[in-house]
Formats: C-alpha cells, structure tokens, sequence
C-alpha cells in the first residue's frame, strides 16, 4: 500500500476514534506515526500539531516546522482522513451506553500508555 494511502487510512482511524473517544493527536496520531511510521517523537509531535493547526497548535507546529520536524507530505492526508473519520466516529458511538464508554476509553488510554511507556 503506498504511504499515501497509509496516511489517509491514519487519518481516518484517527478521525474515528477522535469521534468515539474525542481525543485523537496525542493518543493516537502520536504513537501511530513513531510505532507505525517511523517518525521521531519530535516529527510525530509536530506532524500531529500541523494536523490540527487552527487554532490549536499554530505557534508549536510552527516551532516544530521551523527545527524540521513536520512531515509536509503526511499532513494534508492524515488531515483530510481525520476530518470525515471523526464525524463517523462520532455517528458510531452514539448508541454506546455512557458506562461502557468510560471503560472503553479508559482501557484504550492504558494500552497507549503502556506501549508508550514500555515500547521500544
């Protein structure tokens, strides 16, 4: 499959679980890029910044951009994934009973830390 290709599917998952869960950049795009991708923490971290630039992180991925660690390439189709993953997200969850939410988040939070945390 061509990185292009990959990086829209990125987007996409990312954009899924950001409307499961409301949370995407840190929790998902980041480990996604280092573990999957190969990206530094610092590319991953800005790449993941650029992604969701207005208003959020202008000033930091601009920092990021300006020591080279933006992926340019990956940005616009992880970008447009994230965008229409995350509305399917959030039509998906909609019938999850509140509880059963919590847990699943809290569980899918613990699994990214430890990866993080133990990773290579």
């Amino acid at each position: 499959m061509p990185v292009a290709i990959e990086f829209l599917v990125l987007g996409l998952a990312a954009g899924v679980f950001g409307g499961i869960f409301g949370l995407g950049g840190g929790a998902i795009l980041i480990p996604a890029l280092v573990y999957l991708f190969g990206f530094s923490q610092h590319t991953a971290q800005g790449t993941t910044l650029a992604i969701m630039v207005p208003p959020i992180g202008l000033l930091a991925a601009w920092k990021y951009y300006a020591n080279g660690h933006v992926d340019l390439h990956a940005v616009p189709l992880i970008c447009l994934g994230f965008f229409f993953g995350g509305l399917v997200g959030a039509y998906m969850i909609q019938p999850v009973p509140d509880l059963l939410l919590k847990r699943l988040f809290g569980g899918f939070l613990l699994i990214v830390a430890l990866r993080m945390m133990f990773g290579k």
